[in-house]
């Protein structure tokens, strides 16, 4: 089994597109029972809520539902449980790293480092570009399968 959860700051836009996307590519590749998959944010303001409307609108457009999601906050104890923690951009880790500590076992990774750019995934919050965030996200997730399944 291996064990991924995607984290960006509210755990409302990025993070739950990764997560419910990267759901769908594991049952697409029969995948599904040997990977628990989550998201997580770095923040606390958005905790309890669902996926932004135009977070969901962006699943929902390609047939993926994320129905049920809530909002959660990063805790230390998701280091030890997790075999990968992929982050969405560089500030994602800063805040992270406020929360883990530090990374002995180097299972922290920016999405976008599976694709080979290593480059940060906006945050559609503040952009509006969700079409942009969910293109970016998807060839991270591209990157990921490849590399590690």
């Amino acid at each position: 089994m291996i064990r991924v959860l995607f984290i960006c700051h509210g755990n409302i836009c990025r993070s739950p597109i990764a997560e419910y996307a990267c759901k769908k590519m594991a049952a697409e590749r029969g995948l599904s029972a040997e990977m628990e998959i989550s998201s997580a944010a770095t923040s606390r303001e958005e905790i309890g809520n669902g996926v932004y409307p135009p977070a969901k609108k962006k699943l929902k457009s390609v047939g993926i539902s994320c129905e049920g999601h809530r909002a959660r906050q990063v805790t230390k104890a998701d280091y030890d449980y997790y075999d990968y923690l992929i982050v969405m951009e560089q500030y994602n880790i800063r805040n992270l790293m406020r929360i883990i500590g530090s990374d002995p076992e180097k299972k922290v990774h920016k999405l976008l480092d599976f694709a080979g750019s290593g480059g940060d995934i906006d945050d559609p919050w503040y952009t509006g570009d969700f079409d942009t965030a969910y293109r970016e996200i998807v060839e991270g997730l591209e990157g990921f399968f490849e590399e590690v399944m």
